[in-house]
């Protein structure tokens, strides 16, 4: 599919700089630009790289002004990272979509399927399972009974959605991810674990994206609940009875232990682990690899394990480095103090 800067440009509502028709039909990154690709730039690290750059247009924003002459056509924004994601989903929403239901596929005569719904082979579909309208469902995914889905889903490969689970309006499930899985509950009795039963459910709302094998289990009783646009990225674990809040946003391999509520917004950096049943106040930010063992403020900004002012973090990871010669210096001066005392009359 080939497109002009100047229908770019009139999608984006941008300002051209350079020939209007130059054509591409392909997206790169700035630094591995070739011709006939559009590339884009917003942070300022790789502004080096649009002087050299092979592609034939850039997205740039709007406050952007070369210091030396550039050969691709340059398109202004005022968010050029947020231009090129519409310019994504025009890409996507033109491509073909699949569409029918594939043979070696199972649908349960009791399931109820929406109008244009994708069923790829070896796809189940349980008893009483409710799919909404535009509902893509590839190969492999197991959707239990009584599961309800929306309208305009995407449930990759081998996604496993167990029994009496929601999935809202225009969710995103990634390959192997898991919603509904029992929670790790047991009572030890006399030095042996007892499963306690979970008969709870999941319940995503609209816009919900979860990563490729990311896991959700379901409460123990009522629904672990995961918020209108929220973000979890792959390989994360969502413990039973949890609640995150809309629009937070979650990178690889976070951990959150069962019954803990995180608040609306928030960011939560790679490898972080979370506590049980406490409360993640609204808007916080968590730094990669942090540890969470009580209740944080709204707009709190922590890391380290366990977690604490990320003011204080750096400034105490500035001087954690110098500790051995700290060390030897109090040591040094321990024996220059001790000189001194033996010299007093």
């Amino acid at each position: 599919m080939t497109f002009t800067a100047q229908q770019i440009a009139d999608f984006l509502k941008g300002d051209i700089i350079g020939n209007p028709d130059v054509e591409v039909d392909n997206f790169a990154k700035i630094e591995e630009g070739k011709p006939r690709t559009i590339a884009f730039l917003s942070n300022p690290k790789y502004t080096h790289y649009i002087y050299e750059t092979k592609a034939d247009i850039v997205l740039v924003n709007n406050d952007f002004t070369p210091e030396k002459a550039v050969s691709a056509t340059l398109i202004k924004v005022p968010d050029a990272y947020a231009a090129l994601a519409s310019l994504l989903d025009l890409v996507n929403s033109l491509a073909p979509k699949k569409t029918g239901i594939e043979e070696m596929s199972f649908v349960s005569p009791t399931a109820k399927l929406g109008e244009n719904v994708y069923v790829g082979a070896f796809a189940y579909i349980g008893e009483n399972a409710q799919v909404g309208k535009n509902v893509k469902i590839y190969p492999q995914a197991y959707i239990g009974d009584n599961v309800r889905i929306g309208n305009d889903v995407t449930i990759y490969a081998g996604v496993k959605i167990y029994h009496s689970c929601v999935i809202g309006d225009n969710c995103i499930l990634h390959a192997g991810a898991v919603i509904g899985a029992d929670g790790f509950g047991f009572s030890k009795q006399e030095g042996i674990y007892h499963k306690i039963q979970q008969i709870g459910n999941v319940l995503l709302e609209d816009d919900v994206e979860i990563g490729a094998n990311t896991t959700i289990d379901r409460a123990v009783m009522g629904s672990t609940i995961i918020h209108r646009g929220v973000k979890l990225d792959n390989l994360i674990q969502v413990a039973h009875n949890c609640e995150i809040g809309k629009n937070t946003v979650m990178a690889a391999q976070v951990g959150i232990a069962g019954s803990t509520k995180i608040g609306e917004s928030c960011v939560l950096g790679g490898q972080v682990g979370i506590g049980g049943h406490i409360a993640i106040g609204s808007h916080s930010q968590i730094g990669a690899q942090s540890g969470i063992i009580s209740n944080t403020p709204e707009g709190s900004e922590v890391m380290g394990s366990p977690a604490y002012s990320i003011k204080n973090y750096f400034k105490s990871s500035i001087i954690i480095p110098k500790l051995p010669d700290m060390y030897r210096q109090i040591n040094a001066l321990e024996k220059e103090i001790m000189e001194l005392k033996k010299q007093l009359p």
